[in-house]
């Protein structure tokens, strides 16, 4: 199983919509794919129809060691099994205070599933927590999904720096990808940032730009079976297969 943790430590970059719209792309290719909810706000649970009370089981529980056999669920997506998010998770951060090793939990639970999914895409909050640093320790690679605005700029330098402070104490290297979002070919702004997105040493950047879309701002159309057709989503398509095609050795040999 490949694992990627699709994360940026500035919100409102287009991370749910990147994670929704790559585990769609890879589904109809009919792989199998366990979406892992680690944002407590829940975006992508809320997305699936998943009901707020009660609370589900989810991603808490993957925490206190349940196996995710368990606690994963069909979506309603074809190839598409879900890990839902909780409110309890935001309880983890004072946990980790008493309770050795809970930095590796994510890993853990994926090893033991690794031959029931062929990918696991692991949404992050916007935030540097012990939720973020679980996926960094656990995922293959990390796609930074960063809007194509200079300002966005600050969110994915802080993300590449938490990545390399993570990479430090993995015993494999951890690749790194951004994934330019929200971009606006007219303006002058956005081809700025998208030419100042490759000059990060050691950095893949997408090819294929997401472009604006309003068809990607509805996370339910998204998580439905309902059929999208647009540039926004052909953009995606063209994004994954830059994905494959880029994927690290480690992730190959996987």
């Amino acid at each position: 199983m490949r694992t990627w943790a699709i994360a940026n430590q500035k919100g409102g970059v287009g991370k749910t919509t990147s994670s929704l719209c790559l585990a769609r792309c890879l589904a109809d290719q009919g792989r199998r794919v366990l979406l892992v909810d680690l944002d407590p706000h829940g975006s992508i649970t809320r997305a699936f129809g998943v009901p707020v009370e009660p609370p589900p089981q989810g991603t808490h529980e993957l925490f206190n060691g349940e196996p995710i056999d368990k606690l994963a669920h069909h979506s309603g997506y074809p190839h598409i099994d879900l890990i839902a998010a909780q409110p309890a998770m935001a309880t983890l951060e004072r946990r980790s205070a008493t309770q050795p090793g809970l930095g590796l939990a994510l890993r853990r639970a994926l090893l033991d599933a690794d031959d029931q999914y062929d990918y696991a895409l692991l949404d992050c909050p916007p935030t540097l927590s012990l939720l973020l640093v679980n996926a960094l320790a656990a995922c293959d690679r990390l796609i930074v999904p960063t809007q194509a605005d200079p300002l966005a700029l600050h969110g994915l330098e802080g993300m590449l720096r938490t990545a390399a402070m993570v990479e430090r104490s993995r015993s494999r290297p951890l690749a790194r990808q951004i994934l330019p979002t929200l971009f606006d070919r007219r303006t002058r702004t956005g081809q700025q940032t998208l030419e100042h997105m490759h000059t990060y040493p050691g950095v893949g950047v997408c090819p294929f730009p997401i472009p604006v879309d309003t068809r990607l701002r509805d996370a339910m159309s998204l998580a439905s079976r309902e059929h999208l057709y647009g540039r926004g989503m052909i953009a995606y398509e063209h994004a994954l297969q830059w994905l494959l095609d880029t994927a690290p050795s480690e992730e190959e040999a996987a």
